[in-house]
């Protein structure tokens, strides 16, 4: 049975710390089961936004749901249904064991607890004989990350934030940390928001991804942000010069120069130039990665133009009509109108 409500509602937040804005978010909804990855260069903002969305800091303005209800940081009624995992992972300094029931004795559920903690080490890949009585300091980086991921599994939450899970830790324990996360999603329901730097794995497992930046949702996932210096030509267009030589002009915004944003769906690839199509902007580059979008069938493609990154987005009819594979040089194409500012 589908829940009545979202898990989230976030309406008008707005966060600073100090006299900076580091996050403003007028609308966003996250539905109940789903997951939803979080992209964006460090400083963005989304640590911020998953503190928020734990109820582990109140924003300095606006309101959040749960499922339909209005709620508050440090709600007795929020607190054993959503926990934050980050990048860094705090232990008690206590054994393996005991970091791990510490949320269910809490909860005053101590039930059963040899198993829980047996089956809670095993879905992330410990031997519950060999680390239930280590001691924190005994543990390496990807065990602790791989105990403290445990510790959360095992209070079977309604909803699981995970702030750049994977970015510390060896190879095995990444797998095990991302497998562990869809059992969750899989066994018990729970909705998922992940931030990660690993965006072809949120590409595949995620039903949406958001774009932040300077603290500023994009809903359509990965956006191509354009920034300084620039240079002015006239009232109407400036114009961003690259190292090799080519030049990206813009429509000026009407008030301050700030980021430029060029929306994937408005750049346009082939494989030479076409001064018939109107395009002000055609850049040569040649593509570094194609990535499948597991929900809408689309392909990603990042180009790099010397200095610059950009990203569009192809049918799978596009890849087959230009050959297109890492490696191979293209031109990307789009109008200097098409440019949005924040």
């Amino acid at each position: 049975m589908t829940p009545p409500h979202p898990a989230y509602q976030l309406r008008h937040i707005q966060h600073y710390y100090g006299d900076k804005k580091v996050l403003d978010i007028q609308d966003l909804t996250i539905e109940n089961g789903s997951i939803t990855g979080l992209i964006g260069p460090n400083g963005s903002g989304k640590s911020t936004l998953l503190k928020i969305l734990a109820f582990a800091l109140r924003p300095t303005r606006g309101q959040i749901f749960y499922n339909g209800r209005p709620e508050v940081p440090f709600s007795q009624t929020i607190r054993s249904k959503v926990t934050l995992l980050t990048q860094k992972p705090y232990l008690l300094k206590r054994t393996v064991f005991e970091n791990i029931v510490y949320g269910l004795k809490i909860r005053r559920d101590d039930n059963d607890l040899t198993n829980r903690v047996k089956k809670a080490l095993l879905n992330v890949g410990l031997d519950y004989n060999r680390f239930a009585a280590r001691k924190w300091h005994e543990l390496s980086g990807g065990e602790a990350q791989r105990v403290a991921m445990a510790a959360r599994l095992i209070l079977k939450p309604e909803i699981l934030l995970l702030d750049e899970p994977i970015t510390s830790v060896d190879t095995k324990s990444a797998k095990l940390i991302r497998q562990a996360s869809l059992n969750a999603r899989d066994n018990w329901g729970t909705t998922l928001v992940i931030a990660s730097h690993d965006v072809q794995w949120l590409g595949s497992i995620s039903d949406r991804q958001l774009a932040i930046f300077n603290g500023t949702i994009f809903a359509t996932g990965m956006e191509n942000i354009i920034t300084g210096p620039f240079e002015k030509t006239g009232k109407k267009t400036i114009v961003k010069a690259l190292d090799d030589g080519q030049r990206i002009r813009l429509k000026a915004p009407a008030q301050e120069l700030g980021s430029a944003i060029i929306r994937k769906q408005n750049i346009t690839i082939g494989l030479e130039q076409h001064p018939d199509k109107g395009l002000d902007n055609q850049l040569s580059g040649h593509i570094v990665s194609l990535m499948l979008e597991n929900k809408s069938g689309h392909i990603m493609a990042t180009v790099a133009i010397h200095d610059l990154t950009l990203i569009t987005r192809l049918s799978p009819d596009q890849i087959s009509r230009f050959n297109l594979y890492p490696g191979k040089s293209v031109m990307l194409g789009f109008h200097s109108t098409d440019v949005e500012w924040i």
